[in-house]
């Protein structure tokens, strides 16, 4: 009898510290009121492109005039390309290419970046649109760009802009494209604009813009001649976003002769046409 009180205490001990240890587990791992945070979705995009396969070899001799007449082993060179240096293929690509015909020299260059977010809170998508968005400002289209000089032009509301565009009538002013958009309210005054540039362009080459239907957001951005530059040397780019991917288009002439004038529409058509080529191989 002296010794069933002590199995009974011996017991109980080890009951309680049972108890004791689980609740202090469980209260560890759910304390009340702790947030639960859900992980960001990931991109769409695990990989990139082969950059210098990207563009199809039929675009290369479109884009590449004169190309196509070289001897064989010098044509091939031409249209392989020269791969981007990068340190993670997984995350940054590019290609260039160049072409030098009798009247003017042609360069192409595209970059992808796979855009991956390291903080759970933030998806992928939206770390690529944050990347995207410098690179629109940086070209001078920003909604948050302080207004330029011709901004007074812009405001208003939509009766009175009409009646100064039909003041306005046969001053040069560019219309819009079928396939792109010239925003007034993104669009500081003269940023990247031919008549602007002094580059006395056509008058159908439209200024830097944001572009419809190509990725989730797009823009071009049209670089004619520095002033002051006796080389007549006109750049487009094109940009856009994809998911979590980001492209640069850059397509260039510079004419032989200074008396030469790079055709800037037909440089920003074909910029555009190989933007959505990429965005639809993307998608595939």
């Amino acid at each position: 009898m002296a010794y069933v009180p002590g199995v009974a205490l011996l017991a109980a001990l080890v009951v309680g510290c049972s108890a004791d240890a689980d609740s202090s587990a469980n209260g560890a791992d759910s304390k009340a009121g702790s947030p639960t945070v859900t992980p960001a979705p990931p991109g769409k995009y695990l990989t990139l492109p082969a950059p210098c396969r990207a563009v199809p070899r039929s675009t290369l001799k479109d884009l590449l005039p004169g190309a196509a007449e070289l001897p064989g082993d010098q044509q091939e060179k031409v249209f392989r390309g020269t791969a981007a240096v990068t340190y993670d293929t997984d995350r940054k690509v590019g290609c260039s290419w160049k072409s030098d015909a009798p009247n003017a020299t042609r360069s192409l260059s595209i970059d992808l970046e796979r855009v991956v977010s390291y903080d759970p809170a933030v998806s992928d998508d939206d770390r690529a649109d944050t990347v995207y968005a410098k690179k629109e400002k940086a070209a001078g289209l920003s909604s948050s760009t302080p207004p330029g000089p011709d901004a007074e032009k812009n405001s208003g509301t939509p009766d009175e802009k009409d009646e100064k565009g039909e003041k306005g009538k046969g001053k040069g002013t560019a219309s819009s494209g079928p396939s792109s958009t010239a925003s007034p309210s993104k669009t500081p005054g003269g940023a990247g604009s031919a008549s602007s540039s002094g580059s006395g362009g056509p008058e159908d080459v439209l200024p830097s813009r944001i572009l419809d239907n190509l990725g989730d957001a797009a823009f071009l951005h049209d670089l004619p001649k520095r002033s002051g530059s006796t080389a007549q040397n006109h750049t487009v780019s094109v940009v856009f976003r994809t998911s979590n991917v980001v492209v640069t288009v850059r397509y260039a002439e510079q004419p032989t002769l200074v008396t030469q004038e790079p055709d800037g529409a037909e440089l920003q058509e074909k910029a555009q046409a190989l933007a959505r080529k990429l965005a639809e191989t993307l998608s595939e």
